[in-house]
């Protein structure tokens, strides 16, 4: 029953069990041991390993620095999230701008709907437009530019309702139509650009609450870092899930 408190996991050990095309979502699964078990076709999908200088150790290697290197491969650009001057943030996104230009022009091209098409759950690429208005807003708007109202109603919240960061009566019941969504989102890119443009390295070292946590301390730097870090993230699943949509509408 959904009122039941989840089974006590933790420590355990299973031996000749199957959990064959389980899906975990939200799991803790940190310093989970696997040994001769059959993983063929396993997919992880973690965005917090690599800046949390964990470790994925496969048959006694750590692949975090070889997933690493192959995704600054994938998506050039990438590599300048971890700017740390004004010169390298101002490099760093307009990369982004242009990266996120690529792959809203690629999914202008597919098929009526594609935009609002959802893969396995995950967010359609009009919701994660949206959620990126709202990170923005949050670690730049909020955070940095301590405004009062930093919010835009297009904007998406994690959980679709608000958390400690936001209230969520800022943000629109209804989905707003995707060419709002895009207006939105070319306003808050233009809102980064604009202050990259003058920002000083006196002003990245400058102290500011947590949008999360207001008893947390960050910099400038490491807000601005943060929406580095949220725009590849989602521009990553975002370009996952196009390749899906448009393998699907390839079949015959």
């Amino acid at each position: 029953m959904t009122d039941q408190a989840p089974e006590p996991l933790a420590g355990r050990t299973f031996t000749d069990r199957t959990v064959r095309a389980a899906r975990f979502i939200g799991c803790d699964l940190s310093g989970v041991v696997v040994r001769g078990s059959d993983v063929a076709g396993m997919e992880i999908d973690s965005p917090w390993l690599i800046e949390s200088n964990g470790t994925l150790t496969v048959n006694g290697v750590d692949v975090v620095p070889f997933v690493d290197a192959e995704l600054n491969r994938r998506f050039p650009g990438r590599a300048l999230r971890t700017a740390e001057d004004p010169d390298a943030l101002k490099a760093a996104w307009h990369a982004l701008e242009t990266t996120w230009a690529a792959t809203l022009e690629r999914a202008a091209a597919l098929p009526a709907g594609t935009v609002d098409a959802t893969v396995d759950g995950e967010w359609s690429l009009a919701q994660t437009l949206r959620h990126l208005v709202m990170a923005t807003d949050t670690w730049l708007g909020k955070a940095v530019l301590a405004r009062d109202h930093p919010y835009h109603p297009a904007g998406l919240p994690n959980d679709g309702g608000g958390s400690d960061a936001y209230d969520g009566s800022e943000f629109s019941v209804d989905s707003p139509a995707y060419t709002e969504v895009l207006a939105a989102r070319a306003d808050r890119q233009a809102m980064v650009r604009t202050y990259l443009a003058t920002v000083t390295a006196t002003e990245l070292a400058e102290p500011r609450r947590n949008p999360h946590s207001p008893q947390g301390v960050e910099t400038v730097l490491s807000c601005l870092r943060t929406i580095l870090e949220e725009e590849w993230e989602h521009h990553r699943y975002a370009v996952r899930d196009l390749d899906t949509l448009a393998n699907a509408t390839a079949k015959p």
